[in-house]
């Protein structure tokens, strides 16, 4: 039975949600039954299509396709961006919310792979409303990792992370989404990401990863998305308790095939009413412990000795 979404405020409007889909029909029941019970009144479906060398895409895709539209059965406009062929990851991702915000001034995005806990979609609709306006907010996020209990008495907290396993945003920070990263590959954030950044062994990860996007080696739009809110110097509201548990690391996955500590974290639901923080600054504690846990690479030499090691134990 599909869990219902707690009532939202009388002067709250339940924004469109946007399903990113593909090929993995468990994944995407899983999460669509999180949407079917939000009920949200305007639902894009934005579907990648089947790679020419994948003979099994094909069939897959139809039957995401078919299962998503079979499920809607309450009072929603459905709009349908399907792509005949694979356009991609980050192509499909990027293009999908193009088109949405050219015409929504704000929406909930979900990928397949990422089940909410059903106060996720109130959680995200009150947080749309209350910073609308504020351009130091860049989007909202569903999934955070500090674990269970924090210690923290409000209900989410500012961060540099723009989490995208389950997230909302405006169509005043999408437009800053620039694919081709233009300002990146001419500046190579040789300045401004040491400010952002301290941590010397994470601005080796993240430019790392800025340069393969830039450079065609990794499919994301992510890390698109990252780049475009830290060039506005745009902070995320994270809850300060997971809200969305990615159920999609394994072999299907296109980035996360392999076993991660981030992956299928439980969901707990929202309290309400929120408490928002006392002042709209990043909470620092928090984000040096996703740092530590997620984002901090080793340096090359680090990981050549752990390369040799293993060769040598072998």
């Amino acid at each position: 039975m599909t869990p219902p979404i707690p009532t939202l405020a009388s002067d709250v409007v339940m924004p469109p949600v946007v399903f990113l889909v593909f090929n993995r029909p468990d994944c995407t029941a899983r999460a669509f039954e999180r949407i079917r019970g939000a009920r949200p009144p305007r639902l894009y479906v934005v579907a990648d299509g089947p790679r020419a060398d994948r003979p099994a895409d094909a069939a897959l895709c139809a039957e995401v396709r078919s299962l998503v539209e079979r499920g809607v059965d309450w009072p929603c406009e459905v709009i349908r961006d399907y792509a005949p062929s694979n356009l991609g990851l980050a192509r499909r991702v990027s293009s999908g919310l193009d088109a949405v915000f050219a015409r929504e001034p704000e929406a909930i995005i979900l990928e397949d792979d990422c089940v909410p806990d059903p106060t996720f979609f109130r959680f995200c609709a009150e947080l749309l409303e209350r910073y609308r306006d504020e351009p130091r907010i860049g989007q909202i996020a569903g999934c955070t990792f500090q674990g269970e209990e924090t210690g923290a008495s409000p209900s989410y907290y500012f961060s540099r992370y723009p989490h995208c396993w389950g997230w909302a945003t405006w169509r005043r920070a999408w437009r800053h989404y620039d694919h081709s990263m233009a300002a990146w590959q001419q500046s190579g954030g040789a300045g401004w990401l040491a400010n952002w950044l301290p941590d010397e062994a994470e601005r080796r990860y993240w430019k790392e990863n800025f340069d393969a996007a830039a450079g065609g080696r990794i499919d994301s739009w992510a890390y698109r998305w990252t780049l475009a809110l830290w060039q506005q110097g745009c902070l995320s509201v994270l809850p300060y308790r997971n809200l969305v548990s990615n159920i999609g690391f394994g072999i299907g996955a296109t980035h996360t095939r392999e076993t991660n500590p981030v992956a299928a974290l439980p969901a707990w639901p929202m309290s309400f009413p929120l408490t928002p923080p006392s002042s709209l600054a990043r909470d620092m504690a928090a984000d040096d412990r996703t740092s530590r846990l997620v984002f901090r690479q080793p340096s090359f030499l680090t990981r050549l000795g752990r390369r040799l090691a293993r060769s040598f134990t072998r």
